[in-house]
């Protein structure tokens, strides 16, 4: 890279590009967007990610995993072509700041030209990067844990009431960024959220919270996605860099009867955020 400076110009991108963020740690996002790249590759798309963490780097270490798996086991799993950002170096702030985002546009338009889809894994402590992440965004996914605390990512709710008091600054930024999109080429940001970690026993929590979430699409503009239950397997197929949709039935990788229903939510949510809901396409998922 010979400069820091931003790009100026946006180059003409191939690929859809979806981003998958909140500004809290610890919600997901890495898994969420691991199993979606994965379920975009079993569609056969062509795909790229970012990852936007430099401090944590989960994305980038679920991806060594996986090298590493395919390495050790010979299998063809399909992987994405990676890249990693690291902190920029500078005197100043505004130095560092204008090296980062040089950093992530040029990655992304070079990934974009050659693939189909580009997924960014986001920050949740580094705020400068992950606005820099939302901006870029033709499909953003927001995944949060199934809890009120983390709710109150999105909007400040009524303890009594369970109604909305204000928007939250988050989705305050995500209305500023989709304004900006709109004005900048006429097109929008796709919002979704997600509510991962689910409980697998019902409950007036859980109740509660999908209530909530579901009534807040409309003030809010985003469309709630299939979430996701709380499983073990999650944690577990991190180790292997593999997804749900890797996993096959049969005598060498026996699927319990949690794993097939875990992968079906997966399926479920990578065919709400797919912007082609060509039914041909779709129903290869069916196969893994």
């Amino acid at each position: 890279m010979k400069n820091g400076k931003s790009s100026k110009k946006a180059a003409v991108k191939k690929a859809h590009i979806i981003v998958v963020g909140n500004e809290k740690g610890g919600s997901g996002k890495s898994t969420v967007a691991m199993h979606v790249v994965v379920g975009l590759l079993r569609l056969g798309y062509k795909v790229g990610t970012v990852d936007l963490d430099s401090h944590q780097a989960t994305f980038t270490s679920y991806m060594k995993n996986r090298w590493l798996n395919v390495r050790e086991t010979k299998s063809d799993i399909p992987s994405p072509e990676h890249v990693h950002i690291d902190r920029a170096e500078g005197q100043t702030t505004i130095e560092k700041r204008e090296q980062e985002r040089w950093r992530v546009e040029t990655a992304v338009q070079e990934l974009a030209a050659k693939n189909d889809f580009v997924v960014i894994d986001t920050p949740g402590s580094d705020r400068y990067m992950s606005i820099i992440g939302h901006s870029l965004a033709d499909t953003l996914i927001t995944p949060i844990n199934d809890s009120f605390v983390d709710l109150d990512l999105l909007a400040k709710i009524d303890p009594y009431t369970h109604l909305m008091v204000k928007p939250s600054v988050y989705t305050e930024m995500v209305w500023d960024l989709k304004r900006q999109r709109e004005k900048k080429d006429g097109r929008t940001i796709q919002w979704f959220v997600v509510r991962n970690r689910i409980s697998a026993t019902d409950s007036r929590n859980k109740q509660s919270i999908g209530r909530i979430v579901e009534k807040l699409q409309g003030p809010l503009g985003y469309t709630a996605a299939p979430g996701l239950t709380e499983r073990v397997i999650f944690r577990e197929l991190f180790l292997k860099g593999l997804t749900l949709l890797d996993l096959k039935e049969g005598a060498k990788n026996a699927l319990s009867m949690s794993n097939i229903n875990a992968r079906q939510e997966v399926r479920h949510l990578v065919k709400m955020v797919l912007p082609n809901k060509d039914v041909s396409t779709l129903s290869l998922l069916k196969t893994y």
